[in-house]
């Protein structure tokens, strides 16, 4: 059973930072990507930014230039640095991690944190 368990989220003003943190309960090196998603009421959940086991990263449009995507290996856990955080950044984020099961096509087995809420407001 894999467990992934988001932390760092909060209330901030716009214009403001956080950084949220996933830490994974076996060796991350296990998951072929890791990512964060996030859900605003209403809306569908939506890819934010993706990290591949060689460190290869892709981001959202919308977060692109202001967060960032890291992983820090020898502590199973992956980072989210959000700056100039904007009101529409507002939603739940989840943590993602993917095993590739089947390569043609490409099938992923995946597994999802609680998530945490992140609240961008003045």
């Amino acid at each position: 059973q894999v467990q992934l368990v988001e932390s760092g989220g909060g209330l901030v003003q716009p214009g403001g930072s956080l950084r949220l943190s996933c830490a994974a309960s076996r060796n991350i090196f296990t998951f072929n990507v890791m990512g964060w998603y996030r859900q605003a009421p209403g809306k569908q959940r939506e890819l934010v930014a993706t990290i591949g086991s060689g460190g290869d990263t892709n981001y959202a449009d919308s977060v692109k230039g202001r967060f960032t995507i890291s992983r820090d290996n020898a502590k199973n856990t992956v980072y989210l640095q959000m700056n100039s955080l904007k009101p529409e950044d507002t939603a739940v984020y989840y943590c993602n991690a993917g095993v590739i099961v089947k390569w043609l096509p490409r099938e992923y087995e995946t597994y999802w944190g609680q998530g945490t809420q992140v609240t961008v407001s003045s």
